[in-house]
């Protein structure tokens, strides 16, 4: 098959496949976690048959003319491959893991199409090469989320749901009004005529608030540590590698691929980042809810993302293409055992646990590989990536920028390692056990790739730069 086949199917298998999920549920319960596990599995598969594309470098772009500038645009080029592979394949195996924990719920049916949706969603945004249809796939998902996170349809669940949903949907429809003023300034909705071509400050701050808005920066994260209360295996998907990941990735296309930033955001862009990703370490230190500090955790390390694709400086953007991948691998297998932990006691205070790891050592070790690698202790992966970011940072000439992102990284190690100590270490408090075959199977899958990741960093790190040099292309 062509490379523009592959993209096409990567988009439509798991979008029309989600559909196909109730009639697999009429069969069986088991045959419908099948179907949503090789929906999963044939959209990564697709996506990884992309990269000897990506690593050859340029673009490839298909195009189907509709009226009004609303061209069907997918851009095919190292980036929107590197995002596929890593969100297919960490949605994949959130999905291999959901059938151990959710296989007593009800409203399954519902459950898995709305997961198969959500990842299948995400390749359309991430293949988009037209800023409406970027902005059509970014309400899709926002509408999975929603009925996500209100699964247990408990009233206040429901209520965060709702809270997550109106502050993401007004935050996109604010981008949407920035997409305006770009169309009536350019004539056009397509990214890839309009590289290196300066937009408004206006319609710059109207975008930055929409992808604040979808990846919980600081003050318009208060959603995603309230979105806890979903299944596990939900927050893993929001904060791994789809919801969240989705303005870092906006960012990068429109603003590092895209168009120029006008010099008072490119000046302010750096501190918004690291300030953001400072206050959300701090609150993380005096949270006790297990969930809640993981999400304030990715707050945190969405800043870093943020600040590398900022500085605009090739260390800075190779470190944040890179943090993508590490961070979805390792923060997916936190919130992952996270779910083991709080499925065995049926608590969520941390300090109400206790001497787990005698009782479920997969997990705790699991738990402590994917520790390591998000604090970024080498030779874990997420050593390298914020390594990276904070060079960059450096050679931009912000030091102020970079010395506070380095006090970030020690509050990232005090709070996780506080987590590790309060849950798996000291006397034990409850009675609690490892998760099913298929749970524990994929934690440990995720922790032992943060730390190939980082022993093997050459082969990402060649996507990576491969990525950056497109990226950037219109800045040499």
């Amino acid at each position: 098959m062509s490379q523009e086949t592959i993209t096409l199917l990567t988009v439509l298998v798991p979008i029309i496949g989600s559909m196909t999920i109730p009639l697999a549920g009429l069969i069986s319960r088991a045959a419908r976690s099948v179907w949503a596990a090789a929906l999963g599995a044939a959209t990564s598969v697709l996506a990884m048959s992309l990269l000897p594309r990506a690593l050859a470098g340029g673009e490839a772009v298909v195009r189907k003319n509709l009226v009004l500038g609303l061209d069907f645009i997918l851009l095919i080029d190292p980036l929107s491959i590197f995002m596929a592979c890593v969100s297919s394949f960490v949605g994949f195996l959130i999905i291999v893991y959901s059938i151990g924990y959710v296989r007593d719920e009800e409203n399954q049916n519902e459950y898995y199409l709305l997961v198969v949706l959500f990842i299948g969603s995400m390749m359309g945004l991430v293949f988009s090469g037209n800023l409406i249809f970027l902005y059509l796939f970014w309400e899709i998902i926002a509408i999975c989320c929603w009925r996500l996170i209100g699964f247990y349809r408990l009233k206040e669940h429901v209520k965060k749901a709702d809270k997550a949903f109106l502050i993401t949907f007004f935050g996109a429809v604010v981008m949407l009004l920035g997409f305006i003023l770009i169309y009536g300034q350019t004539g056009s909705f397509d990214l890839t005529v309009m590289r290196g071509l300066p937009v408004s400050g206006t319609a710059v701050l109207l975008i930055l608030f929409g992808m604040f808005s979808k990846s919980a920066t600081v003050p318009l994260h208060t959603w995603l540590p309230d979105a806890g209360v979903a299944p596990t295996t939900v927050t893993a998907l929001l904060h791994a590698a789809v919801l969240v990941k989705i303005g870092v990735y906006a960012f990068a296309r429109l603003f590092v691929y895209g168009f120029r930033v006008p010099e008072g955001w490119a000046d302010a862009l750096p501190w918004i980042a690291v300030v953001s990703s400072l206050v959300a370490a701090a609150a993380a230190t005096v949270e006790n809810d297990f969930k809640r500090i993981l999400a304030y955790s990715t707050v945190s390390q969405i800043g870093y993302i943020f600040l590398g694709y900022a500085v605009l400086t090739d260390a800075g953007v190779t470190g944040s293409t890179l943090f993508i991948l590490m961070h979805g691998l390792a923060k997916a297998g936190l919130f992952l055992c996270a779910g083991i932990v709080i499925h065995a006691t049926h608590k969520r205070d941390i300090r109400e646990m206790g001497g787990l790891f005698k009782s479920m050592p997969l997990t705790a070790l699991s738990f402590l590989f994917c520790a390591f690698s998000v604090i970024g202790i080498p030779p874990f992966g997420g050593f390298f990536s914020k390594f990276l970011v904070i060079m960059g940072t450096v050679k931009a000439g912000r030091v102020g920028v970079a010395a506070v992102a380095l006090f970030t990284a020690v509050l990232t190690m005090f709070y996780l390692l506080r987590v590790f100590s309060q849950v798996f270490l000291g006397e034990a408090k409850a009675p609690a056990h490892e998760g099913t075959r298929s749970m524990v199977a994929v934690v440990s899958i995720l922790a032992v790739l943060s730390l190939v990741a980082g022993l093997l960093i050459a082969y990402p790190s060649v996507l990576a730069e491969t990525a950056t040099a497109h990226l950037m292309g219109w800045l040499k």
